[in-house]
């Protein structure tokens, strides 16, 4: 089966900012989608023109893919930044920008010819008649909507054969359309399509619902000392249907998290990376828990097919709680190698006697790390306890800590893992 596809599909992972970049290169990423603040839904993105130029050129010397993404929906007053991206973008080349808007597609179109023009999820793509207007119009890739049931994929790849295929496999969900909501503009003055979501979906109502056709028909919403949680939707995972998704020759697997911390980014794609060249190596024995199981160690509010199969019902929304699922947490990341050992930059509390579990970018198995005691980057001193109170607090790691292959596995930017405290969970 695989040997009858041409290649392997490209792993596309968020960055967010140039360390997200750096980290899904290192862990096994094709390419990256990045955003400027001004005009993509990155209100709060991590990348100004300076960063993203040298990220541009990281991409470069990895021999990688980087795509920027231009997917508001543009008003009259963007006429203007539209002019001053297209001038940027002219002199960065990236590898395609990202789309939603028809009009800004033609505007970039006609003003840089060179650059590949992809079709962003925010346009709605769900059948092959859509992808086909796209295609016409000059789009190269199209990525298609989240609440597109996988036949249909299938069925738009087969009669839009020249135009390249993306798929989301990973990553959150919106209870809206592909982020089409407005709560959050009408309850906090945030745009959605700005990137300025407020999330309000996720936040805690006090209410039940009866449709008033189906009197005495409830919607099933339990409420706790906080409220409840009737719109807070499951995370998308596709991990189980990998499989089928690879045998369709899909050309693009999109994970995503624009938001999400390089430690995220680590683990998704050493995951799907793993997963995609097992799978390639001997479909025929392929199963997907193993990796599924790494996937449950990230933070996640339950994971769900999403419309994978087709239209979904309650089993894609979370009504308990926003709390993530997952035992785990982000324990930090390997900022520098001296002669005394790692500098260790921590993201939660660390004690005496915890066990760090390291994520080698090979993607072979884990390391872990007892710590005897805890040594002060900033003073040297040993100590028993240390949060991450002060901005790049971090410990030394003595390299006698690790047998020294596994040292040598574990270049800078790796990240670690740490069981959640009670306190945290």
């Amino acid at each position: 089966m695989a040997e009858k596809l041409k290649k392997k599909p490209e792993l596309l992972l968020p960055a967010g900012s140039l360390e997200a970049l750096e980290t899904a290169f290192l862990y096994g990423a094709d390419a990256v989608y990045a955003g400027l603040p001004s005009l993509s839904l990155r209100a709060h993105g991590g990348f100004t023109e300076e960063t993203l130029e040298k990220g541009i050129d990281a991409t470069r010397k990895a021999g990688k893919k980087i795509y920027l993404a231009l997917n508001l929906f543009s008003r009259n007053e963007d006429a203007d930044n539209l002019e001053k991206f297209a001038k940027s973008i002219g002199r960065f080349a990236p590898d395609g920008l990202i789309v939603s808007d028809p009009g800004v597609f033609v505007y970039m179109k006609e003003r840089l010819p060179n650059v590949p023009l992809h079709v962003s999820t925010q346009a709605n793509v769900g059948s092959w008649m859509t992808a086909k207007f796209w295609r016409d119009l000059g789009a190269s890739v199209c990525v298609a909507s989240r609440e597109t049931p996988f036949a249909d994929i299938c069925e738009i790849k087969r009669k839009c054969p020249e135009l390249k295929i993306e798929m989301f496999v990973h990553g959150a969900m919106c209870m809206s359309y592909s982020g089409r909501c407005l709560l959050s503009a009408f309850m906090a003055g945030r745009s959605a399509n700005r990137g300025k979501c407020a999330h309000a979906c996720r936040w805690e109502y006090g209410l039940y619902l009866e449709e008033k056709r189906r009197p005495g028909e409830f919607m099933p919403v339990y409420e706790d000392a906080r409220g409840t949680y009737v719109m807070n939707s499951r995370d998308l995972c596709l991990m189980p249907k990998l499989d089928k998704i690879l045998a369709a020759g899909i050309d693009l697997l999109k994970i995503e998290g624009r938001n999400k911390t390089p430690y995220y980014v680590a683990v998704t794609a050493r995951t799907y990376r793993r997963a995609i060249d097992d799978w390639f190596e001997n479909p025929e024995a392929w199963t997907p828990e193993p990796y599924a199981a790494e996937l449950e160690t990230l933070q996640n509010r339950g994971y769900t097919l999403g419309f994978f199969d087709g239209v979904t019902g309650p089993e894609l929304q979370n009504y308990d709680s926003t709390q993530s699922a997952s035992s785990w947490r982000n324990a930090g990341v390997i900022r520098e190698k001296t002669p005394q050992g790692f500098v260790f930059t921590i993201f939660q509390k660390l004690c005496a006697g915890d066990v760090l579990t390291f994520l080698p970018p090979d993607g072979d198995g884990t390391v872990e790390v007892g710590l005897p005691y805890l040594i002060d980057a900033f003073s040297g001193k040993r100590t028993e306890t240390l949060s991450p109170g002060k901005a790049g607090q971090a410990i030394v790691l003595p390299y006698r800590f690790f047998n020294e292959r596994d040292a040598e596995r574990l270049p800078l930017r790796t990240v670690a893992r740490l069981p959640a405290r009670e306190e945290n969970k």
